[in-house]
């Protein structure tokens, strides 16, 4: 029997609690606000991140971004995962493992380098001149396929990107694969060729507007009017 989420002898910790919670008081296929979960949980400083971790151990919580009938606030609690609350089940929930051999193999496919922002472990930050170097650490994401599986798959981040990103705000194998089918023939050639070189190569234009974008406020506007004085 499943102890309590609310018990106050209990030793488990806030992830396995909230687990519990949903279990207990949301239910699978119903919907919760994040003001739910932070008053069932007051003393907890980093509740929403404890929640977003279950997604690493199967549970499946959607927001409106996979969910369109939800609202801004609103999340609904689709499948329960590894039972973690019980004793071993963190042991026994060995997707969400990893051991050093596979991280390595992990970072390599990943050319060692932080896929969110692309850079390697020591470098420094550009924009964050003096901050402590870039430290790479391996995520696990939950990844649903076309054929309706699931699975959890590893990615390299740097450990800024991974604690600034949210796991729903994540790319959805199943996102991608919608995507290619709306765009046209010549654009899925250029993304197979971005692919197959491992590499998007970036138009001029698109450099300029990168750089256009990083300018201040009157730079800007003296780069537009040199636009409008052009024939």
């Amino acid at each position: 029997m499943a102890p309590r989420w609310n018990d106050p002898n209990t030793k488990l910790g806030v992830r396995a609690r909230i687990a519990l919670w949903l279990h207990e008081e949301v239910g699978e296929g119903n919907v919760f606000v994040k003001a739910d979960l932070r008053e069932a949980f007051p003393e907890s400083e980093q509740v929403d991140r404890r929640m977003r971790e279950l997604r690493e151990h199967g549970w499946v919580l959607d927001t409106n971004k996979q969910d369109e009938g939800l609202r801004l606030n609103q999340l609904r609690f689709v499948k329960a995962g590894v039972p973690i609350w019980e004793p071993g089940a963190m042991k026994r929930n060995s997707s969400a493992q990893i051991n050093n051999k596979q991280r390595s193999a992990v970072m390599s496919a990943d050319d060692f380098m932080c896929t969110a922002c692309g850079i390697a472990a020591g470098e420094e930050y550009a924009e964050f001149p003096g901050a402590e170097p870039a430290q790479l650490a391996v995520s696990s994401r939950a990844m649903e396929h076309a054929d309706g599986s699931t699975s959890t798959e590893f990615i390299t981040e740097c450990k800024r990107c991974k604690a600034g990103t949210p796991a729903e705000d994540a790319p959805k194998l199943l996102h991608v694969l919608d995507g290619i089918e709306d765009v046209g023939p010549a654009e899925r050639e250029e993304l197979a060729q971005w692919i197959r070189r491992d590499h998007r190569l970036v138009r001029r234009v698109e450099q300029l507007w990168t750089q256009y974008r990083r300018l201040p406020a009157d730079s800007r506007a003296e780069v537009a009017d040199r636009l409008r004085k052009q024939p």
